[in-house]
């Protein structure tokens, strides 16, 4: 090869080296946040609560290296109240988890009746940290989307729109960014191209809602169980009152014919009507046994509703125990994090 041949070999490799390093600067540009997080998930060794955690999840490996890129804690302690302290209580209720400087942080609940609900937050909190991961402009697409599904859901689903109610006095960006969210991890029918977004980040995303109805069904029941209770004990009462007031004004006349057939006797009225005397007598002692009868009747019906006010009362101590298990201001001192 001669030496022009050479100069123009060597200026094509040169060519092709520039080229080929642009292209990666371009794919490393293009990738870099999944590029942070691949190397923020590599340096992280998870606690094995939140592998547990993470396991329940059945998240594909994009949504695992989000999740562990976050390097998330699980903690019962007020510890995680000090990592969520920016959390605002009122829009939230009792604060479960949060994504907030660019870490996850779940509260520790480990009451088996409502099993599931850290994964659940989890998966709540996974979806925050992926939102946020959107380009400005897929966000601008994405929200409007977001608010035309939800409103076509909620027109068939009261309990969803309840359930957004407290995010209503958020910015429509907010908005969109919690409803991205709940719709995720707590709606089972969704529109084709919304399960197809959240495929890139769950495997199994209805394994999650089942998660999620197997510990909302134990508040949903209780709430139900409350509200049948109520209804009974309101329809009850009202009757009883009914059936109690005419029983006192059946009482008062009796009283007052009693009194007046004692007064007749002792006048000597029925002296020379003894028969009258008898039927009258025995007209009384019927009213008397009825009386009683009702009153009898009566009493099991009030016994019947103050049972039913103790059975409320259990059911309202229940929901107040399982309240207490999700309320981490109740949580004990601080303690080391699982993360």
């Amino acid at each position: 090869m001669g030496k022009r041949g050479r100069s123009a070999l060597k200026r094509g490799i040169a060519l092709l080296c520039v080229l080929l390093v642009a292209a990666v600067a371009v794919f490393a540009f293009s990738h870099r946040q999944e590029i942070r997080d691949h190397f923020a998930a590599m340096g992280f060794e998870p606690h094995p609560r939140v592998v547990e955690v993470m396991d329940e999840l059945d998240l594909t490996s994009s949504g695992e290296r989000v999740f562990l890129a976050t390097q998330p804690t699980i903690d019962g302690s007020q510890n995680f109240n000090e990592q969520c302290a920016d959390v605002d209580h009122s829009e939230h209720g009792h604060v479960l988890g949060c994504f907030t400087g660019e870490r996850i942080h779940l509260f520790d609940v480990t009451d088996e009746r409502v099993q599931g609900v850290v994964e659940v937050t989890a998966a709540h909190e996974l979806l925050h940290a992926t939102y946020a991961r959107l380009g400005e402009g897929d966000r601008a697409v994405l929200a409007p989307r977001l608010r035309a599904a939800y409103e076509e859901l909620a027109e068939h689903d009261p309990a969803l729109r309840e359930r957004m109610q407290v995010y209503e006095h958020l910015s429509e960006a907010a908005f969109a960014n919690e409803l991205h969210s709940v719709l995720g991890t707590e709606v089972r029918e969704l529109p084709d191209w919304l399960e197809e977004h959240y495929a890139r980040w769950f495997a199994d995303r209805g394994s999650l809602i089942d998660i999620f109805e197997r510990y909302h069904s134990v508040f949903v029941d209780l709430q139900q169980q409350a509200d049948a209770l109520q209804a009974e004990m309101t329809t009850l009462r009202a009757d009883i009152e009914t059936r109690k007031a005419a029983y006192d004004e059946d009482v008062r006349r009796f009283n007052e014919d009693a009194a007046e057939f004692s007064a007749r006797n002792e006048r000597y009225e029925f002296s020379d009507d003894p028969g009258e005397f008898d039927r009258i007598r025995g007209e009384l002692a019927e009213r008397r046994d009825a009386l009683e009868q009702t009153l009898t009747t009566l009493q099991a019906d009030i016994d019947y509703y103050n049972g039913l006010g103790a059975q409320l009362k259990q059911l309202g101590e229940l929901s107040t125990e399982l309240d207490r298990q999700l309320n981490s201001d109740l949580a004990p001192v601080t303690t080391r994090p699982t993360e």
